[in-house]
């Protein structure tokens, strides 16, 4: 069993929301000129979706491998709707960037279920087979 590694961006969210008061996701923290003249500003919000796009990444690797139990679906899930009520009834969560973490963290719940149901009927003989074996 293993806890969801999306409560990290979560706690991060957290942290700097609740503790930091004036904190705001749209600051720019980099800015480039692009090789096609194009300017790019990067912003805090977007490291935060970018650093839980690649923990996703981590989760889907995870739900991949065998013996994975429904006590990790169960703890994705219960991440999800505990994202999903702060979204909805706390303030400080109303934003862009906890829209898209709660987002990623959806794809994470749907993939780790179709995952494991995937791998449940990968040992289940097709009705093609049975009817081969005279069943």
């Amino acid at each position: 069993m293993g806890v969801p590694l999306l409560i990290i961006p979560l706690a991060i969210y957290i942290i700097l929301a609740f503790l930091m008061p004036g904190f705001v996701w749209t600051d720019e923290i980099a800015h480039f000129r692009m090789k096609s003249e194009g300017e790019w500003g990067l912003t805090w919000g977007d490291v935060m979706v970018a650093g839980s796009i690649l923990i996703l990444a981590v989760e889907m690797m995870r739900a991949g491998r065998a013996g994975r139990s429904i006590v990790d679906h169960i703890l994705s899930t219960l991440l999800f709707a505990g994202m999903m009520a702060l979204f909805l009834l706390v303030r400080e969560a109303a934003s862009t960037t906890f829209f898209l973490l709660l987002l990623i963290s959806f794809v994470d719940v749907t993939g780790g279920f179709a995952m494991g149901i995937r791998r449940g009927h990968r040992g289940a003989p097709s009705g093609a087979e049975n009817a081969e074996a005279g069943g």
